[in-house]
């Protein structure tokens, strides 16, 4: 159980994963919080970790490795076996784990057709649902956009070929999205989790503010247009050096769907992203919701941070980056 007014104990699926690396990160740098990492193997683990191996063919092991602790957090891959995380559940509220934050890292799969549109939401639904019947645990969503790294480097994301100076606008490439760092992901997490459990002064931000609900963070709210300005700028190319194509999103998405229930699952991506990018405000959930980066304490973001995203992008980018 929690001490006193505040979570300690934190354990993490994923602790090195591409999120989980920089949440834990964060956690240890604050010095606050407990952190054991779930996980099959005990290789790879950062120093200041403890790591609780287990099987998710075993039940009990799960249980075991979460009892005592005040929060799991839940990374997983979208390769991950569908029932993985349904497991991971069901084992925190056997083990009486108070707080839930379950495998949502991006957009706000739960709004309108988004989330069926995207695959995505019927997983995070059920997800939720799963906290709430089995009544020991509450979740937190951290909703937060696409990494953005992660999805200028790749080419069917954000519709940017880095490498080869191309880039395909979905519709007129002008729909703004909400998109985060990893960095400022773990730090979100880490911030949500320095909270008092219940406010300490009336009015105060406290962890149970969120209980069953979302935590709304980003680092920009940008279309493909205004990306592609910041990488002329960044990589000192200009328009004429790239080869610039438009495609209707309906179109584009349509075609990824047909392809992905063909069996080719690496249309995955260019569904998820073009139909983000639809022009319906889908994306875009700070104009919705408002953010909770303020009220959390997080940096803001700067015009040099983005520069330096844009160049570790280009960077990976040219060697072939593969998620």
């Amino acid at each position: 159980m929690p001490e006193a007014n505040h979570v300690k104990k934190v354990a993490i699926v994923g602790a090195t994963g591409h999120v989980g690396k920089y949440i834990v990160k964060e956690l240890l740098d604050g010095g606050k919080h407990e952190v054991t990492a779930v996980t099959r193997s005990a290789e790879g683990m950062p120093e200041g970790v403890k790591v609780a191996v287990v099987s998710y063919d075993d039940p009990a092991s799960l249980t075991k490795a979460l009892e005592g602790q005040d929060v799991l957090i839940i990374t997983l891959s979208v390769r991950a076996p569908q029932d993985t995380q349904t497991k991971l559940i069901e084992a925190a509220a056997a083990a009486n784990v108070p707080f839930v934050l379950p495998n949502e890292w991006g957009i706000e799969s739960s709004h309108g057709t988004l989330g069926v549109d995207t695959l995505m939401g019927p997983v995070a639904v059920a997800a939720r649902k799963k906290v709430e019947e089995l009544g020991k645990s509450s979740w937190i969503a951290m909703t937060t956009g696409y990494w953005f790294v992660h999805s200028l480097a790749g080419p069917e994301s954000f519709g940017f070929d880095l490498k080869n100076k191309s880039v395909t606008f979905f519709d007129e490439g002008t729909v703004k999205i909400n998109m985060i760092t990893w960095e400022l992901s773990g730090k979100a997490v880490a911030k949500l989790l320095y909270l008092p459990i219940e406010p300490e002064t009336p009015g105060a931000p406290a962890l149970s503010d969120y209980k069953n609900k979302s935590v709304y963070v980003s680092s920009w709210l940008m279309s493909q247009k205004d990306i592609f300005e910041h990488v002329l700028r960044v990589s000192g190319t200009k328009e004429s050096d790239w080869t610039i194509k438009y495609e209707p999103a309906v179109e584009r998405y349509e075609e990824a769907k047909k392809r992905l229930f063909a069996g080719d699952r690496t249309a995955f991506s260019r569904l998820l992203y073009t139909r983000t990018f639809y022009n319906n405000g889908d994306g875009d959930f700070e104009t919705r919701h408002g953010l909770d980066n303020d009220k959390l304490g997080l940096p803001k973001q700067t015009q040099e941070l983005l520069d330096e995203q844009i160049r570790q992008s280009i960077e990976i980018a040219e060697v072939g980056y593969i998620y």
